[in-house]
C-alpha cells in the first residue's frame, strides 16, 4: 500500500472527528534495526574497592559467559504531522512508539531483563504535541533532553547495533544512577529557537516522571515528596564543515524520606541530585567523511557503592570517525574515562581503579538511502572497580542483576539490518 494512503488510514482512524485530519499533514515513519550478535563479559574479579566479595558458590568469579542472541535495537513506529494555520504558525505532533522485533512482547524490558521505557506501550519514545512558527518550536510531551549528539556521533542513534557507553554522556558507569541520567524524560515543556547564522538552541523543563505525588507538610518525610525537577540547554552550531555543540542538564530526583537504619547516611534525609555537562565539535572533511571529539562529565552527590554524603564527579572521552567510499562506509570510535573524583578520604578505596577505555570498528553496505547491512565490533576494558557496559536500547552485555562484574570488560560481535520507512 501506498505510504501516504496508510498514514491517511491510520489517522482517520486516530483523530476525530476525520474532517481535521483531511487537513493535516500526518506522516507514517519507522525504523527497522535487528541483527545477530555474540556477546560476553570476562574478567570480573568479584572486587570492590580493593576488598573481595564474597564468593557464590564456591567461586568468585563473576564473568559473563558468551553467548548468541538475536537482538533488536531501537526500532520503533510512529506517527507525524502539521496542520497549517494561517500567518505562519503550524500545529505539530508526534507519537513514537518503540518496537520489540525480537519478541514481539509488550512490556517494557530488554533482552537480559533490565528495563527498557522506549518499548512496550503507546509512545513511549518522543512523543508530543505544540506549536510552530518564525519565533521557533514550544511542545508538550515525552521528549529527549541532553543526550542527543546531532552528527558529531550517529552510531548507535542512527547507523549501527552500539557505540561506547559514555559517547552520549548518560553512562558513566558508577557515576550515573539514582535518576541522574537524562534522556528521554517525560511531562517536559521544550522551546527550540530557529536558526540564526547556523546558531540554535533547546530549553528544557520537566517537573519529573512522578508529579502527581506530593506528601503533606505533617507527612513529609514518610515516602516520597515529588519536588523532584529537570532543567537542560543544548546550542548548536554549523558552520560550514564544521558542527558544534553543547548540552547541559541539572538534575534533582524525588526526595525520600529519612534513611532507615543500615543505610550509611542513616537519619538524613535524601534527595538525588547531579548536573551533566557535554560537549562536542566535528569536521566533515569529505562528502560522507566526519572526525570529532566528544567530552562528558556527571557530578552528583552520591555514587553506586560510596558511603559518604558527597558530590563526585567523572568525565569521558570519545573519539568519532567515519568514511565513506562508494557504497561502503567505515566507522571507529576510540575512548577512555578517568577514575571517580573527589571522594571523601572514607571512601578513596572505592573511588580507585574505577577507569575504562573502549573502542569499536564497524562498517556499513549500503543497499540504498534506506537500507543497508552492518558489521560491528564493541569492547570495553574496566578497570576494577567498575562496571560500564553497552545498555542502549535494552541491550547489555552483562545484566548485573544479584552480582555486579566489578571489573568486567563486555564485548560485542555483531551483523544486523537496518531499514528506514
Amino acid at each position: 500500500m501506498n505510504k501516504k494512503l496508510m498514514a491517511a488510514a491510520v489517522a482517520g482512524v486516530l483523530v476525530a472527528p476525520a474532517a481535521f485530519a483531511q487537513s493535516s499533514n500526518v506522516q507514517l515513519y519507522g525504523r527497522v534495526n535487528v541483527g545477530v550478535d555474540y556477546y560476553k563479559a570476562p574478567g570480573a574479579s568479584a572486587i570492590v574497592g580493593g576488598v573481595p566479595v564474597a564468593p557464590v558458590n564456591g567461586s568468585a568469579d563473576y564473568s559473563r559467559e558468551g553467548r548468541f542472541r538475536i537482538y533488536d535495537n531501537s526500532s520503533r513506529v510512529g506517527l507525524r504531522g502539521t496542520e497549517d494555520l494561517g500567518n505562519g504558525l503550524k500545529a505539530i505532533f508526534q507519537i513514537e512508539t518503540g518496537v520489540k522485533f525480537e519478541d514481539g512482547s509488550g512490556g517494557q524490558t530488554g533482552q537480559g531483563g533490565q528495563g527498557d521505557g522506549s518499548k512496550g506501550f503507546w509512545g513511549t519514545r518522543d512523543t508530543y504535541g505544540g506549536l510552530q512558527a518564525n519565533w521557533g518550536r514550544v511542545t508538550f510531551g515525552r521528549q529527549s533532553m541532553y543526550w542527543a549528539n546531532g552528527v558529531n556521533a550517529q552510531f548507535a542513534a542512527s547507523w549501527i547495533n552500539t557505540e561506547i557507553p559514555w559517547t552520549n554522556g548518560t553512562n558513566l558507569g558508577r557515576v550515573s544512577g539514582g535518576g541522574i541520567v537524562t534522556a528521554r524524560v517525560s511531562n517536559t515543556l521544550q522551546y527550540t529557537t530557529p536558526t540564526w547564522a547556523g546558531n540554535n538552541f533547546t530549553l528544557s523543563w520537566s517537573p519529573g516522571g512522578n508529579s502527581g505525588l506530593q506528601e503533606t507538610v505533617q507527612n513529609k518525610n514518610a515516602s516520597v515528596d515529588a519536588d523532584g525537577q529537570i532543567w537542560a540547554a543544548t546550542w548548536r552550531g554549523t558552520f560550514g564543515p564544521f558542527y558544534g555543540q553543547i548540552d547541559y542538564a541539572n538534575v534533582k530526583a524525588n526526595k525520600l524520606g529519612v534513611l532507615a537504619a543500615g543505610n550509611p547516611l542513616v537519619g538524613q534525609e535524601f534527595q538525588q541530585k547531579g548536573q551533566l555537562y557535554k560537549a562536542g565539535a566535528s569536521w566533515g572533511y569529505h562528502p560522507g567523511a566526519r572526525i570529532g571529539l566528544i567530552w562528558v562529565r556527571t557530578s552528583q552527590n552520591r555514587a553506586t557503592g560510596l558511603t559518604a554524603n558527597q558530590t563526585v564527579k567523572k568525565d569521558g572521552f570519545t573519539i568519532n570517525w567515519s568514511h565513506t567510499f562508494g557504497n561502503i562506509q567505515a566507522m571507529a570510535q576510540y575512548g577512555w574515562t578517568g577514575d571517580i573524583k573527589n571522594c571523601a578520604a572514607v571512601d578513596a578505596a572505592l573511588c580507585s581503579d574505577t577507569s575504562a577505555k573502549a573502542w569499536m570498528i564497524g562498517g556499513r553496505y549500503l543497499l540504498s538511502k534506506r537500507t543497508w547491512l552492518y558489521l560491528s565490533y564493541n569492547q570495553i576494558t574496566n578497570k576494577s572497580n567498575d562496571f560500564m557496559d553497552y545498555t542502549g536500547g535494552g541491550i547489555t552485555s552483562t545484566n548485573q542483576g544479584v552480582n555486579t562484574p566489578y571489573g568486567a570488560d563486555p564485548r560485542t560481535l555483531a551483523f544486523g539490518f537496518f531499514h528506514h520507512f
